[in-house]
């Protein structure tokens, strides 16, 4: 009952009755009084004056299930979310919704990650209620080799959602990272179970640094915050939705096609390393060449310096500038 109040509350201006909640939710004025006094002591301010109802002044700074879904605007993904204060990794815990059965779209969210997962088995720093730490459960009818280019579909949804609510223009680090003049904002990591045959699931892991305001000395040169970029502190759960609305568009164009023929133009528009030199290590391979764009199928197209295009794969490689991080 908490999401609907709260819906009910943000879509309405003036004061909302007591008795038009009952009529509306089908509960008694008592529920509707208990329910006021749980969104209080969870940090939510509203005013409540006799015969004229309540009212919603302010909202607290938290990633919840009914803080997210009151302000809801994607119609599957994020309808189911799995929220924690604490959690080894938000990959961790969708992998686990995956194998009990939770449907497509389920969104896992924590305030706090104590084993955060970056790619190549790198940690990620996740301090809490200062970023947005989230993974999404996706259950595509897709070839397992296509699994990848899903990562590179979620790296454009995030962009497009700062963007809506900072105003700024992201860039993307193909294949994972978000980055804005340099440093990284976000990174990416997904993961999938699958057979030959199909995908059982794929997990698309977000970290995103919002109102972080200082970092390690060793990420100083190459990590930043929206906060610390902005100056101002940046409403979390207005990205998280944002996010959910744009990966719904853009995913359903991914399934069009199947690659990313219907996103490649705007990736690009949004891609750091194009026209830029850049270091490829490829295991034991290290060669340079020239970001020139994106395939179809998500592979960086790189012109060496014999003027020969090679299409680049994740994987395990390594994409460094010639002159550091970008």
């Amino acid at each position: 009952m908490k999401t609907e109040i709260l819906q009910i509350l943000r879509t309405t201006e003036d004061y909302v009755s007591g008795q038009e909640l009952c009529d509306r939710l089908g509960v008694s004025r008592t529920a509707v009084w208990k329910t006021m006094n749980k969104l209080k002591e969870e940090g939510y301010e509203i005013e409540a004056i006799q015969n004229k109802g309540y009212h919603l002044l302010s909202y607290p700074d938290v990633v919840t299930e009914s803080e997210i879904k009151s302000r809801l605007e994607a119609e599957w993904a994020g309808n189911s979310i799995v929220y924690a204060e604490v959690v080894d990794s938000t990959n961790n815990l969708a992998k686990r919704l995956g194998e009990e059965g939770k449907a497509h779209g389920t969104l896992a969210i924590a305030e706090k990650q104590t084993a955060g997962k970056g790619r190549r088995g790198r940690s990620w720093s996740a301090p809490p209620r200062l970023g947005v730490w989230m993974s999404l459960l996706l259950r595509p009818n897709l070839k397992p080799s296509c699994a990848s280019m899903l990562t590179l579909v979620s790296g454009l949804s995030v962009t497009r959602a700062i963007e809506e609510v900072t105003g700024l223009k992201m860039q993307i680090k193909w294949p994972n990272d978000i980055v804005y003049e340099g440093k990284k904002i976000c990174g990416i990591l997904t993961e999938m179970s699958a057979e030959m045959e199909g995908i059982h699931y794929v997990v698309v892991g977000i970290g995103i640094n919002v109102n972080i305001e200082e970092f390690p000395e060793e990420l100083k040169q190459k990590a930043t915050s929206l906060k610390i970029i902005c100056g101002k502190k940046i409403d979390r759960v207005a990205i998280v939705t944002a996010f959910l609305k744009y990966f719904e568009s853009d995913y359903s164009k991914f399934l069009k096609t199947e690659d990313l023929e219907l996103l490649k133009m705007d990736y690009e528009y949004r891609l750091v390393n194009l026209n830029q030199k850049v270091n490829i290590l490829d295991g034991k391979k290290e060669y340079t060449g020239t970001a020139i764009g994106i395939e179809k199928d998500g592979g960086l197209l790189v012109e060496k310096e014999d003027k020969n295009v090679v299409a680049v794969t994740s994987g395990e490689v390594s994409v460094r500038g010639v002159y550091g991080y970008v």
